[in-house]
């Protein structure tokens, strides 16, 4: 289909929604170290994972966490796709590439381990650090900065989809699109 302005429909407020948070999440994706307010969303939800992969050994266990981490939010843009809320989906894509670049400062973080854990403290200090784990066991550990590098390239790819689609959604909703 060939978009003319004839059929731009826009809504306004979901517009300026969608550019407000692409350009928050792309300054997210920009400095992931900088952290977002998602970040505490997105920690109990990790530990969650660890409970609930656990029954599947000790590396699921552990891998669980940063799985579900991603898993959660990806349920939910599952969930408004199936419901033909597209915009719906791509505003909360935005999270699930947050939540990727969150994965990627602990995956970062396996060799060094400076990162200041739930514990209180790093894992140089003793803390266990589920990434320098999880690369140690499959022999990735030397290869830490292309697996972090991967992880950061795929958030960012997501937060650059989210933001592509909150914007095309906004300006061209579907015909059934939910009103708002």
């Amino acid at each position: 289909m060939i978009f003319t302005k004839t059929n731009v429909n826009p809504n306004l407020p979901k517009l300026i929604f969608a550019v407000l948070l692409t350009i928050y999440f792309l300054w997210i994706a920009y400095d992931p170290m900088q952290g977002s307010f998602l970040d505490h969303v997105d920690l109990p939800i990790h530990e969650t994972g660890h409970l609930l992969f656990r029954p599947l050994g000790e590396f699921m266990g552990i891998a669980g966490g940063s799985l579900f981490q991603v898993i959660f939010p990806a349920v939910f843009v599952g969930y408004f796709i199936w419901r033909l809320e597209y915009y719906s989906a791509a505003i909360v894509l935005f999270w699930v590439g947050q939540s990727i670049l969150n994965v990627w400062v602990y995956a970062a973080d396996a060799v060094v381990m400076q990162l200041v854990l739930t514990s209180g403290f790093t894992g140089s200090e003793g803390s266990f650090h589920d990434w320098n784990y999880m690369l140690t066991a499959t022999g990735l550990i030397n290869s830490t900065k292309t697996v972090a590098d991967l992880i950061r390239a795929v958030g960012t790819i997501v937060i650059v989809a989210a933001a592509f689609f909150s914007i095309y959604y906004s300006l061209y909703p579907p015909p059934d699109a939910e009103a708002l």
